[in-house]
């Protein structure tokens, strides 16, 4: 497993001019274009929408979007994130009635599928439907805000996850989600993640190309 995908989250942009914002971040080593979209009901914010996907498409950005969804109900959106030009869709399961046709959905619209767990959902929601999981989304935080502190018990549960993807032997990306920095990013890596979002810790830096060369540096040292 040599991944190390970055992900920037641009929850922590800057609105006012985010075209240049992901293009500055892309240019700076970042992998993926992470999108937190929330609908102050499923979490207690509200964040964007499909536009703002698509906006970002029609200025050129063709790196990967990777859009994860808190938002209930789910399906509804679905299309609507595929038609805008996302290439991953994730979701939560206390999110869908019915979490294996959610999948069919998104995979339907021609993007990749992910789960993403809370810090308090189970990984026995996998059992079923890790088969046909393009990605599993481990949050280190309580979904709904930027800024906050990456939550120790997760290490635990990425290796569980880790070895219930490497037991099916099936190639699913293991992205985490929350208080991830250049200083824990070797930590998260050694327990198994192999994609990583990170918001403030690379918008809020003067040098996005910097952290995010830290970041891999110390992904790399933590594999050995």
């Amino acid at each position: 497993m040599s991944n190390c995908i970055i992900a920037p989250s641009i929850l922590s942009a800057d609105f006012a001019r985010l075209g240049e914002e992901v293009d500055n971040v892309i240019a700076a080593g970042a992998d993926w274009v992470h999108f937190d979209v929330m609908d102050n009901h499923y979490v207690p914010n509200l964040t964007i929408g499909p536009m703002v996907c698509q906006a970002l498409r029609k200025h050129g950005v063709t790196a990967p979007i990777d859009v994860h969804l808190m938002v209930e109900p789910v399906d509804r959106i679905v299309p609507d994130f595929a038609e805008a030009g996302a290439s991953l869709i994730s979701f939560h399961p206390e999110a869908s009635k019915h979490v294996h046709r959610t999948i069919q959905l998104i995979k339907s619209h021609g993007c990749k599928a992910g789960l993403v767990l809370n810090p308090g959902t189970p990984v026995e929601v996998l059992d079923w439907v890790l088969e046909d999981l393009d990605l599993v989304l481990l949050m280190s935080v309580n979904p709904g805000f930027g800024g906050q502190a990456f939550i120790p018990s997760t290490l635990d549960k990425l290796r569980a996850v880790r070895a219930m993807i490497d037991k099916r032997g099936k190639p699913v990306i293991l992205e985490v989600d929350g208080g991830v920095k250049a200083d824990n990013i070797g930590q998260i890596a050694a327990a198994g993640a192999d994609a990583f979002v990170a918001g403030s810790a690379i918008f809020n830096a003067p040098d996005y190309a910097q952290v995010i060369a830290q970041m891999r540096g110390n992904v790399a040292a933590a594999r050995g």
